[in-house]
């Protein structure tokens, strides 16, 4: 069995506790228009010309963005930063793309990590079958759930597709007793309303106190450069950085409702 991925980032202290390493999955369900990592939305390896600037020259040079490997090199390379996830608490975390889009790869992967003590995380748009998520629940230590939009015509303006998937598979997995961070990406004037933000924390409470942490993450405008190598228009090209002042009224909301609460992964 191998799976596709297109990068490891190594000391990675946003994605869970701790110094993680995080494994990028190649293959998304969903088109968001915000996307952060449009070079993992195929599924397959492709190959994509990168502009090279050296002594006031442009050189072209073509690179292959995914590649497949088995369950049992990746570990090889995620267990090389073993002494600094222990002295942290720390792990791996497995991200996308959509880690879900490739569920027996993903599986095979957190057996492993799981039988050497190593803690995981699955950082997800939960858009995928509840049969799947089930058994990678099994394994997995924590999810890092995204919870974009609320209105489930607006999700699928942005996203491509409805939430209600998304949405069940959340009471479903948070009646299971398993440890739930969700991550509401902070996209001005979309998902920063103060509308969404309402039904957002409405939805939340009716989790019974189940969700372990809410993490707002601003927007970043860093993905320009990526977009340009795929070939792709970045709708948020123009956009601006938000940062940590310009959501601290929708943290207060969220904490005034009861929930623990952190700008930032």
């Amino acid at each position: 069995m191998t799976g596709i991925i297109f990068d490891i980032k190594r000391f990675a202290v946003h994605d869970g506790p701790g110094i993680r390493t995080t494994v990028f999955l190649k293959g998304c369900p969903l088109r968001c228009s915000w996307c952060h990592n449009p070079e993992g939305i195929g599924q397959t390896p492709c190959n994509v010309n990168r502009v090279l600037k050296l002594n006031g020259r442009s050189f072209t040079k073509e690179e292959t963005i995914g590649y497949e490997i088995s369950p049992d090199k990746l570990f090889a390379e995620l267990e090389k930063e073993r002494v600094f996830m222990d002295e942290s608490e720390g792990g791996v975390t497995f991200s996308g793309g959509e880690p879900l889009r490739q569920p027996d790869f993903l599986i095979e992967i957190l057996k492993i990590c799981k039988s050497k003590g190593i803690h995981t995380a699955v950082d997800t748009s939960f858009y995928a079958k509840w049969e799947k998520i089930k058994v990678v629940s099994a394994f997995a230590d924590l999810f890092l759930v995204d919870l974009k939009l609320m209105d489930s015509a607006a999700h699928q303006h942005h996203t491509g597709v409805s939430n209600e998937l998304i949405l069940d598979n959340i009471r479903k997995l948070t009646a299971t007793g398993a440890s739930v961070i969700i991550r509401i990406p902070m996209i001005p004037d979309v998902t920063t309303t103060n509308e969404n933000t309402t039904q957002s924390i409405s939805f939340l409470q009716t989790l019974n106190g189940k969700i372990k942490e809410i993490h707002l993450l601003p927007f970043h405008a860093t993905a320009n450069e990526k977009y340009r190598r795929v070939g792709r228009e970045n709708p948020y090209e123009q956009q601006q950085s938000l940062q940590k002042e310009d959501i601290k009224e929708i943290e207060r909301q969220y904490i005034n409702a009861g929930f623990i609460v952190k700008i930032g992964g």
